[in-house]
């Protein structure tokens, strides 16, 4: 094991990925000589070249019909978008394009395409710069969306997905960057859909994924000296998502919060509500309560971000509340 930072585990990823396949390539807006807005690509134009490391114009669109035309060519493309608000520039070609080459052909043709991109809050960068657009990409068929919260699922996550024949979308929490965690020196893969239980409880259920997951966590520290064991689930991935694990653990704990820093309304704890209630509705004690920002654009003002973005003591009042 070594102790390493989340963004250092994305950029081991992308060099174990490019030394062991040929076909992988990267592309972005300053991801090169520059090494990436957060230097997730350092390094890697030395390692691996101007052919395989390429540096695109500030034009989003472009950037993503270029991989889309890389991957149905057989290359492997991973392309970085700066700040997640700016993927909204890429979806014609992720939604039209990727999403649906495997039907359009008839099973013949795949895209194998990854997109990286950071979200969240935290920096104080606005409305523009701090959006999770997660929940869009998942209610896209023919897309997968996964989300790490460790630097270790950071490496595994990145990694099972550049080895996806289908489109996948990384989405990386800009809090999580400096973050540091254990990473062995062969990492375990992890498989996309697949969760796991951050801290097992018996008395209430928390499901997070990114950066939330550490404020369940935190939260569960703070109930448990109330004599209140929360089990914390981190999903990892949000399309496919892990229902059997959500279910599993609901059938022990009986009362379920889902926590997100992405706006409640049409959210991904939304989706996993409905689903609980249909199918775990006789496993409930209590209601389903989400934990998610207000309906409202991010704010500029440090102090009112502070307040716009949900924290563990949103999770904690939550969790009093259905364990009340």
């Amino acid at each position: 094991m070594a102790e390493v930072r989340f963004l250092k585990a994305v950029n081991q990823a992308l060099h174990d990925a490019m030394r062991h396949d040929p076909t992988v390539i990267l592309i972005g807006e300053d991801i090169a000589s520059a090494g990436g807005s957060f230097k997730a690509t350092k390094g890697l134009l030395d390692s691996y070249g101007p052919e395989r490391v390429f540096d695109s114009p500030i034009a989003e669109a472009a950037i993503a019909g270029i991989a889309v035309g890389a991957a149905l060519t057989g290359m492997k493309p991973v392309l970085e978008i700066m700040f997640m608000d700016f993927s909204t520039l890429t979806m014609d070609m992720l939604v039209n394009q990727a999403a649906k080459a495997r039907s359009m052909f008839g099973g013949q043709a795949s895209v194998p395409l990854v997109l990286r991109t950071p979200h969240g809050g935290g920096l104080s960068a606005g409305p523009q710069h701090s959006q999770c657009l997660e929940a869009w990409f998942a209610h896209i068929p023919g897309l997968k969306v996964v989300v790490p919260a460790t630097p270790a699922d950071a490496y595994a996550l990145l990694r099972a997905a550049i080895d996806d024949p289908d489109p996948v979308i990384v989405v990386e929490n800009k809090a999580l960057y400096a973050m540091k965690g254990d990473l062995a020196e062969t990492p375990e893969p992890v498989a996309i859909g697949k969760g796991r239980i951050a801290l097992p409880g018996r008395d209430a259920t928390v499901v997070a994924y990114g950066a939330m997951v550490f404020s369940a966590l935190e939260a569960a520290s703070e109930l448990a000296g109330e004599g209140i064991a929360v089990e914390v689930i981190d999903l990892r991935s949000i399309q496919p998502w892990d229902e059997a694990l959500v279910l599993e653990s609901l059938s022990r704990t009986h009362r379920l919060v889902v926590a997100h820093e992405a706006v409640e309304a049409f959210g991904v704890g939304a989706e996993i509500a409905a689903r609980m209630a249909d199918i775990g509705f006789d496993e409930l004690d209590a209601p389903i309560v989400r934990v998610a920002a207000p309906f409202a654009p991010v704010p500029f003002s440090p102090v009112l971000e502070k307040h716009y973005r949900p924290d563990s003591a949103d999770i904690a009042a939550a969790l009093r509340r259905i364990l009340a």
